[in-house]
């Protein structure tokens, strides 16, 4: 998504919803672009033809804050979304001062997540290879050779995914469970962030990114990994399972930063890195130099 051509959406979305963009304020570019509007108010704009999960997005929000799990709020005299050029457009209160919360937070939030009931309308089954296949066709910032490696790779995991072994049951699933998808306010309340990815599935999706983060790229230490395990009471690297949702995971972060490259080529050797690990050019696990993209 480029913010110069995201502008016009966001502007026509805020009349639409009879609120100014005049002072529109891009905030993050990523999957979603998040501008911040006036009166504290946090306009959200989803990729093109992403409607159905926007609309999911506010009925979880609504959802959660009913069942008592503290998460980020939709302003409520909006009838969103609103669709300008494809893109969905949804509108939230602002978080007010806030940090990442810790690791043994991210498992308090998940642990009792994963508990809940299921809510009274349907909820997507987890696809972790949602969207993959149209990344790697459409990866700019990968070579022809890069893309047959993918196509290869991403049909290998496929397979093995197919044939997982016996976990947890199923529950609903955050979809991308990271610290910085659950903000800690100065008061101490931790709210939950970014429901795009809210589905139905194995709970150990969402203890994927902490193992990953300590034993694929190491920034996690050994003590923090373990205090993490014990909150939510499990190890999921010990899951004979994890290796392929590992795999699945790693693929993922990779074609990410492809895709942000595509947009920014200021993060494309951080594309090309992570597609190297895969390829397994720069050895065996934990593989340094991961760096966060936008």
């Amino acid at each position: 998504m480029n913010a110069d051509a995201l502008r016009p959406v966001v502007l026509a979305a805020a009349a639409h919803a009879g609120a100014s963009g005049d002072n529109a304020h891009l905030i993050r570019l990523g999957h979603n672009a998040i501008y911040r509007l006036r009166k504290a108010v946090i306009a959200r704009i989803a990729r093109v033809d992403r409607l159905a999960v926007a609309r999911k997005e506010i009925e979880v929000a609504r959802w959660l804050t009913g069942v008592g799990l503290p998460v980020v709020r939709p302003i409520e005299d909006i009838d969103q979304p609103i669709v300008v050029r494809g893109h969905a457009v949804t509108f939230w209160h602002e978080l007010p001062p806030h940090n990442y919360a810790s690791r043994v937070e991210l498992a308090t939030v998940l642990r009792e997540l994963h508990t809940l009931p299921a809510p009274g309308f349907d909820l997507p089954k987890l696809d972790p290879f949602e969207g993959l296949a149209r990344l790697i066709d459409s990866a700019s910032s990968t070579a022809g050779g890069e893309q047959d490696f993918l196509r290869s790779h991403l049909a290998q995991l496929q397979a093995q995914y197919t044939a997982l072994p016996a976990g947890l049951p199923q529950c609903v699933v955050h979809g991308d469970a990271w610290p910085g998808n659950i903000a800690r306010t100065h008061d101490g309340s931790l709210l939950v962030l970014d429901l795009e990815q809210i589905a139905v599935g194995p709970p150990e999706w969402d203890l994927l990114h902490t193992a990953i983060s300590h034993a694929t790229v190491g920034i996690v230490p050994e003590r923090e990994y373990q205090d993490f395990c014990r909150k939510y009471g499990l190890d999921v690297t010990d899951w004979q399972g994890y290796p392929v949702l590992r795999d699945i995971r790693e693929l993922r972060l990779a074609l990410f930063a492809a895709q942000i490259a595509a947009d920014d080529p200021r993060q494309q050797q951080q594309a090309t890195h992570r597609l190297a690990c895969l390829r397994g050019d720069l050895g065996p696990r934990p593989w340094s130099g991961w760096t966060a993209v936008p």
